[in-house]
């Protein structure tokens, strides 16, 4: 009989589940497989979705596991212990498609895309300043475009639609087989960014797109400190830690 030792978990980018596999370790391999976890949470974080299993089987190639048991039939086996935490850690970083997907699945929110990207940049700004600049929504660089704050992954995206509300819930550019609401929950500080998204978009989400680019054209906001007529003109976090305050 061969003993395995799987470690599980999920790469939502690929769309499906990814282990490494050890197979009959002694004592000495089976403390570097406990550091190997704790590795694995330092590197992804603490509450990183990460189990342990011991299947016994007939064989030492991976495809008698699954035989064994069908609950490992569909898992993708990774040779890399390195190449298995980047999978993981590349689902733990929100991009701003990812929040775009969130608001688009509210059904009680209907967006055009120059609505979509008031709210995107808003969720961005108010997370950021709830953690006084220590954490950002996600990494996308955010710009003054002339009716507003811009991402350009999802004006890439919705900018098709003009001012059409947007009818297609799918966000073609991401593979993971996922919830929008789980997709940020997976992400490191996920239950603090959801619960921070969903404040904002009670907040902001029954405006129209024209109030909405009403708010951010204040003056003294941080879009109204950027030169609007440079499509490249960045609006640094230096500037919604400062000034995001007068779009409230």
């Amino acid at each position: 009989m061969f003993k395995h030792y799987i470690i599980l978990s999920s790469s939502y980018t690929q769309g499906e589940r990814i282990a490494l596999d050890f197979v009959n370790i002694g004592a000495e391999q089976g403390e570097k497989l406990v550091q190997l976890i704790r590795d694995i949470r330092y590197e992804c974080g603490e509450n990183v979705s990460a189990s342990l299993y011991v299947v016994e089987t007939d064989g030492a190639e991976w495809e008698s596991v699954g035989r064994k048991n069908p609950f490992f039939k569909d898992v993708c086996l990774i040779e890399s212990e390195q190449e298995f935490i980047d999978l993981i850690k590349a689902d733990r970083e929100l991009n701003g498609l990812d929040v775009a997907k969130l608001i688009l699945s509210n059904r009680d929110i209907k967006c055009t895309h120059l609505k979509l990207e008031k709210l995107v940049y808003l969720c961005y700004a108010e997370y950021l300043c709830e953690t006084q600049g220590k954490e950002q929504l996600f990494k996308d660089e955010i710009y003054a475009y002339q009716y507003g704050p811009v991402v350009k992954s999802v004006y890439s995206i919705y900018k098709k639609y003009g001012s059409d509300e947007i009818s297609q819930r799918e966000i073609p550019s991401r593979n993971y087989v996922l919830s929008a609401r789980s997709r940020v929950l997976f992400s490191r500080g996920g239950l603090e960014k959801l619960q921070s998204i969903t404040r904002t978009l009670e907040k902001y989400g029954k405006l129209t797109a024209g109030q909405l680019v009403d708010i951010t054209h204040r003056k003294e906001t941080p879009w109204a400190h950027c030169d609007s007529s440079k499509s490249n003109e960045h609006i640094s976090d230096e500037l919604i830690l400062r000034f995001h305050c007068k779009e409230n």
